[in-house]
C-alpha cells in the first residue's frame, strides 16, 4: 500500500510539474498597469508549451495564437485610442489576469548614469514637485540592470509598471519624469517610461553581437568576455585580490586597534590639521591610498538635544563611514553619490558633539569635494562644517586592485536588458549617454549613429524618434582656450543631428563643475520634451532648440557665422558681450575671441589672428559663461567650425 500511494504521490508530482512547465509565461514587461503605445498595432507575447493554444482576450474580441515548436507565442492586438484602464485575460492550460492597462504614448529611456539618476538624488531641488507627482497616467517600468556576453535573453530579470506618486517616483528617472510630465500636460495622454540604462555604460555596451562587428576593438572585447572559462576566472581573481586588498587595510588600520578612533574620549591633541573642503593632494598630505580618520568637535544648543537632524557631507572620494558620538550613521561605498545622512533622535546632545569619518582612499584623488554642502541641520538652524579638523592616517597601502566593471563593457547591455524589450511597441526613443565614451570622442558619431540605425531596425517601426542629450559642462573651467574631449564628443553629437528624424537637447549651463551627475533634470527632461513637441508630435510652430551653427565666411581679419534655429533672434541669457569664441588662423594657435551680434549673424575676430580659418565656440570640458541663447531662452550648441 505505502508503494502505491508513493507512486501515486510521484505521478502527481511529476505531472504537476510537466503543466507547471507548459503555463502560458509572460515577460515582465507585459505585466498589471502597462502602458501600450496607442494607435499603432501593438504585440503581445510570451510563452507556452510547443503547439498549444494562447487566446487572448481584450476589451470583448478573442484573439488566438499556437506556440511554436521552440515554446515561443505572439498576438498582435489592432491600433487602439488612448484610454483606459482596461483589463486582458490570457489563457492556454492556465489563465493569466492583466488589470489597469493604458493605452498612451510609450518612450524607451536609456543610456547611463544621468538618465538612472532618480528623483530620490535631486529631491533636494525638487521637493514640491515630488510632493505633487501623484498621477496614475505617468508610469516607469525599471529593467534591472544585468549583463549578458554569450547571446540576446528572452526576459528580463524583473521589474514592474509603477504609477507617479509622492513616495514611487522617487524611484523615477528624474529626466524621464520631468519629460513625461511635460508631454502629459500638453497631450492629456497616457505616458509609460521604460527606464533601460546602465550607470557607466558605454554606447557599444548597447549595440548586438553583429553590430559590434564594425568596431572591432570593441567586438574583441565582446568575445573574449563571452569566453566562460575567462570570465570565471577574471571575476575571481579580481574578488580575491580586493577582499585580500581589504583585509589588509582592515587589520593594519590603527584606527581600529586598541582603543577605537571613534570613542568620543580619545584625545586628538597631537593629530594634523585638515582644512574641509579639499583633496588630500592640496591639503599637502602625505596620503594616497588606505584609511585616514577625520574627527571634529561641535557645540550645539540645548534646542538640539535628542532631535532628528541631516548631516550633509558634500561628496567624498572614495568612501566614507560617518559616526556621530560614536554611534554609526551612514556610510556610502563610492565617490558619486551626495552624502546625506539622516541622524536618528537620540544621538545628538546639547553642548559638545564628535563627528568622526573613515575614508578609504583607492585611488590617488581622495578627498573632500569643494563646492560642496558641509553642514548639520537640526532643528531648524545649520551648522557650517567647513573650516578645520583633526585627521589621522590609520593605514597606508598600494592602490586597490580595480573591479571590471561590466556596464562599461560592449554587448553584454544590448543582450541582457535591451533585446528583451524590442517586442514593446514605442512613441520615441531618449539617450542620455557620453560620458563613458569621452575617451575616444572622435567615434562617437559613428557608434550612435549604428546604434539608432540599429535599436530602429529591431524595433521595426521605421525612423522612430530619437532623442539624445548633449553632455553639459563639467570639470574646473579654463580661461585660455585648450582641447577638450568633452568639447570633442558634443561636437560628435550636433553632427549625429545628421540622422533623419533626431533632436538633440543642449544642456550647457545646466551642469555643475565638480559634479558628473548634476542635479538640474528638470531643464533637460523639459528640453528634451520641447524637441518632442516637434519631432514626434508634430508641432512645427514650435521653436525646440538653441541656435546650431550652419557656416562661416571669412570677411578679411574677421569671420561671420550663420545659424540655424535663431527663433526670434540671437541674444545673450545674461546682457553681457558674448562670450567663449575662440579664433584660429592655419596654424590652429587658438586665440579667445571677441564676438559681436549682427542680425541673425555672429562677427568674430582677434586682431592677433590676421588670417583666421576656424572659430570655435565653447569649446571647453567647462565653457562656464557660455551665453548665446535664441530670444526663446534656449543655448547654442558649443560648435567648431572646421
Amino acid at each position: 500500500m505505502k508503494r502505491i500511494l508513493c507512486g501515486l504521490i510521484i505521478l502527481f508530482i511529476l505531472f504537476s510539474t510537466l503543466d507547471a512547465i507548459g503555463q502560458v509565461r509572460l515577460p515582465h514587461l507585459v505585466s498589471n498597469g502597462m502602458v501600450l503605445q496607442r494607435e499603432t498595432p501593438v504585440k503581445i507575447w510570451g510563452w507556452a508549451s510547443a503547439g498549444e493554444k494562447v487566446r487572448l482576450s481584450f476589451n470583448k474580441k478573442t484573439y488566438e495564437a499556437v506556440t511554436s515548436v521552440d515554446g515561443n507565442w505572439l498576438i498582435t492586438l489592432p491600433a487602439q485610442k488612448a484610454g483606459g484602464p482596461f483589463e486582458m485575460k490570457i489563457s492556454a492550460s492556465n489563465e493569466i489576469k492583466l488589470e489597469n492597462i493604458l493605452f498612451g504614448d510609450v518612450w524607451l529611456c536609456s543610456g547611463q548614469s544621468n538618465m538612472e539618476l532618480s528623483m530620490r538624488r535631486v529631491a533636494v531641488l525638487y521637493g514640491d514637485d515630488i510632493a505633487s507627482s501623484a498621477n496614475p497616467m505617468i508610469r516607469q517600468f525599471l529593467v534591472p540592470v544585468s549583463w549578458n556576453y554569450n547571446q540576446p535573453q528572452q526576459d528580463i530579470q524583473g521589474g514592474k509598471w509603477e504609477e507617479a506618486n509622492p513616495q514611487i517616483v522617487l524611484s523615477f528617472s528624474a529626466v524621464g519624469y520631468f519629460f513625461a510630465r511635460d508631454l502629459f500636460a500638453r497631450y492629456k495622454v497616457p505616458v509609460g517610461i521604460i527606464l533601460c540604462a546602465a550607470g557607466g555604460s558605454c554606447a557599444e555596451g548597447w549595440l548586438s553581437e553583429e553590430t559590434l562587428k564594425s568596431f572591432p576593438e570593441q567586438y574583441k572585447i565582446a568575445k573574449q568576455l563571452a569566453d566562460t572559462s575567462y570570465f570565471r576566472n577574471l571575476l575571481l581573481n579580481e574578488q580575491t585580490s580586493i577582499r585580500k586588498w581589504f583585509d589588509e587595510l582592515s587589520k593594519n588600520d590603527l584606527g581600529r586597534k586598541n582603543k577605537p578612533w571613534l570613542d568620543q574620549s580619545l584625545d586628538d591633541s597631537l593629530w594634523s590639521v585638515f582644512r574641509l573642503p579639499s583633496s588630500f593632494e592640496d591639503a599637502g598630505m602625505d596620503f594616497k591610498n588606505g584609511a585616514v580618520w577625520f574627527r571634529k568637535e561641535i557645540d550645539l544648543p540645548e534646542s538640539s538635544s535628542g532631535k532628528q537632524a541631516l548631516l550633509e557631507l558634500g561628496r567624498i572620494v572614495d568612501s566614507d563611514s560617518v559616526f556621530i558620538n560614536g554611534k554609526f550613521v551612514g556610510n556610502t561605498t563610492y565617490q558619486y553619490p551626495p552624502r546625506r545622512y539622516t541622524i536618528a533622535p537620540g544621538i545628538l546632545k546639547a553642548g559638545k558633539n564628535n563627528i568622526t569619518i573613515r575614508i578609504v582612499s583607492q585611488s590617488f584623488n581622495g578627498g573632500f569635494i569643494k563646492e560642496k554642502p558641509y553642514q548639520l541641520d537640526v532643528n531648524g538652524q545649520s551648522f557650517d562644517l567647513k573650516g578645520p579638523w583633526k585627521y589621522n592616517i590609520g593605514a597606508k597601502c598600494g592602490p586597490s586592485p580595480m573591479a571590471t566593471f561590466f556596464p562599461g563593457k560592449p554587448l553584454g547591455l544590448y543582450n541582457a536588458m535591451l533585446s528583451p524589450v524590442v517586442n514593446y511597441k514605442l512613441k520615441g526613443m531618449v539617450w542620455y549617454q557620453g560620458e563613458s565614451n569621452a575617451e575616444r570622442a572622435t567615434e562617437y558619431k559613428s557608434v550612435l549613429s549604428t546604434l539608432i540605425g540599429e535599436w530602429r531596425k529591431r524595433w521595426g517601426q521605421g525612423d522612430l524618434p530619437f532623442l539624445f542629450v548633449q553632455l553639459p559642462d563639467f570639470m574646473e573651467p579654463k580661461k585660455d582656450p585648450s582641447e577638450s574631449s568633452w568639447a570633442a564628443l558634443r561636437y560628435q553629437q550636433l553632427k549625429t543631428l545628421s540622422v533623419p528624424n533626431t533632436a538633440m537637447a543642449v544642456t550647457i549651463g545646466l551642469g555643475e563643475w565638480n559634479d558628473i551627475h548634476p542635479l538640474r533634470k528638470k531643464e533637460v527632461g523639459q528640453r528634451l520634451a520641447l524637441a518632442a513637441e516637434k519631432l514626434a508630435y508634430g508641432d512645427n510652430k514650435l521653436v525646440t532648440s538653441g541656435p546650431i551653427y550652419h557656416s562661416s565666411s571669412k570677411k578679411g581679419n574677421k569671420i561671420e557665422l550663420t545659424f540655424t534655429n535663431c527663433g526670434s533672434g540671437l541674444t545673450t541669457n545674461d546682457g553681457k558681450e558674448l562670450n567663449c569664441f575662440a579664433i584660429a588662423g592655419a596654424d590652429r594657435n587658438f586665440f579667445c575671441a571677441k564676438a559681436v551680434i549682427k542680425g541673425n549673424k555672429i562677427i568674430v575676430w582677434n586682431e592677433k589672428v590676421v588670417n583666421p580659418e576656424i572659430v570655435r565656440y565653447a569649446w571647453a570640458d567647462n565653457p562656464a559663461g557660455a551665453n548665446l541663447y535664441n530670444r526663446e531662452g534656449l543655448p547654442a550648441s558649443p560648435f567648431t567650425s572646421e
